[in-house]
This record gives structure tokens, C-alpha cells and sequence, in this order.
């Protein structure tokens, strides 16, 4: 099984995240707060003897190294997660991660540029003493590169329609910049890249392409334009 879910109670993520996981492979849970890679686990079997099931996880901030504990008790230290109107997201872990990450630049239903990076959360550590593992820098691309040119076409075409269909946004209602992360996933049956959504952004977008200002700036001055009629 290859969805994702969204858990909104810790007895959803007990009901529903066991039998999935078990037959899923590895997975990511992920809460809808924090930064620094805090609250997301990658979550996959280490073994079952006699009565317990025990789970490898990794957190995502800086530093962390696996560790092997009982599923039950991953699970409730998760229920802090669901505090304060919170759920949890559980995605599959998609194992091209060590190749990169694309950030894809958007200002309202338009891709104004790239950046791309190495990332290390979720990846195992190098076992013995050295560094953590640090991300490499985003290199940043205009929307005109080429090698994201099919990335560029299915956010601007297909994916980013469907999202305002699915959430009843109006291309009004869009923020004049935000961001959605992609993975790699599996190539297709033509050896071309896929691309698997990670997250949207809304707030810290910055830093952005040099080239994204000016796209910026005119999609503000048409919206200007617009609601002065």
C-alpha cells in the first residue's frame, strides 16, 4: 500500500497505522507542527519476537540516530502529536530521498523558479564517531530550466488545478508566493523520474531564485489591478 493517511486522534493512529505499516514497508509520520525536522519519523520493522513488535525509527533533525523501540510505545509517545487540534500524516518513505530534493517556486498558479538540494534528514547516519550528517547547499534555477521543465508543466497544468478543484480555492485566493517540495519516486516504465509530493510551504519561503522577484512583483500588480475594478 502505497497512500498516504491522515490521522487525527491517537485512536486513529492506532487503529489504522499498525496493519498499515506492517504491510507497507518503511514509512514517514510526520506532525503538522514544528521545524527542524522535529515530530517527522521514518518507521520501519526491526523484528517480532514473542510478544512485541519492535520498529528502527530516525527522527528528522540534525543529529539524530536510529533507534530500536516497541511499536506500542512509538505510539504513545506520538499522542503528544494530537494536542491542541494536531494530526499526524503518514506517507511512504520513498527510498530516491538520498538523491535530492526540488523545491518548486510558485507565485499564484505560476512556477517562478527552483532549487534543489541534497537533503539529510531521514537518511541512517554513517555508523562511529564524526560529524552528523549536514544538508548540502539549495542551488537555486529559474523556472526555465530544463531538466524540471516536466516538474514545471504538471505543478502549472495539472497538479496545481487539481489542488484548487480538491480545496476550493479560487486562482485569486493563491498566495502570491509559496512552495511545494518534491521527491523523487520510482521511474516510470520509460526510465523517466516521477515526483512524489513531501509539503507545501506558506510561510518561510525566503530564500527564493533571483529570478522570482520579478514574477513576484507582476503577479502583485495584476492582483492590484484586478480587485481595483
Amino acid at each position: 500500500m502505497r497512500s498516504s493517511r491522515l490521522y487525527r486522534t491517537a485512536a486513529d493512529l492506532r487503529q489504522a497505522f499498525v496493519p498499515t505499516f506492517l504491510a507497507a514497508g518503511p514509512r514517514v509520520l510526520k506532525q503538522n507542527r514544528g521545524n527542524g525536522g522535529q515530530g517527522i519519523w521514518k518507521v520501519e520493522l526491526a523484528g517480532t519476537p514473542a510478544g512485541a513488535t519492535l520498529i528502527s525509527v530516525l527522527e528528522a533533525k540534525s543529529g539524530s540516530v536510529p533507534e530500536t523501540i516497541d511499536l506500542s510505545a512509538f505510539i504513545c509517545r506520538c499522542e503528544a502529536y494530537f494536542t491542541e487540534g494536531g494530526c499526524i500524516v503518514d506517507q511512504p518513505f520513498q527510498s530516491r530521498l538520498p538523491e535530492g530534493m526540488i523545491r518548486c517556486y510558485m507565485s499564484g498558479c505560476r512556477v517562478v523558479g527552483f532549487g534543489q538540494q541534497l537533503v539529510k534528514a531521514l537518511v541512517t547516519p554513517p555508523s562511529g564517531p564524526g560529524d552528523p550528517l549536514q544538508p548540502g547547499p539549495r542551488i537555486m534555477h529559474p523556472a526555465s530550466a530544463g531538466p524540471f521543465q516536466t516538474l514545471r508543466t504538471r505543478m502549472e497544468s495539472e497538479w496545481t488545478p487539481e489542488m484548487m478543484s480538491t480545496l476550493a480555492i479560487e486562482a485569486a485566493s493563491l498566495p502570491i508566493i509559496w512552495d511545494a517540495d518534491f521527491l523523487y519516486g520510482p521511474p516510470d516504465a520509460s526510465g523517466n523520474d516521477t515526483y512524489v509530493l513531501c509539503e507545501i510551504n506558506v510561510s518561510s519561503v525566503f530564500a527564493i531564485p533571483d529570478e522570482a522577484p520579478a514574477e513576484i512583483a507582476r503577479a502583485m500588480a495584476l492582483g492590484l489591478r484586478r480587485s481595483a475594478v
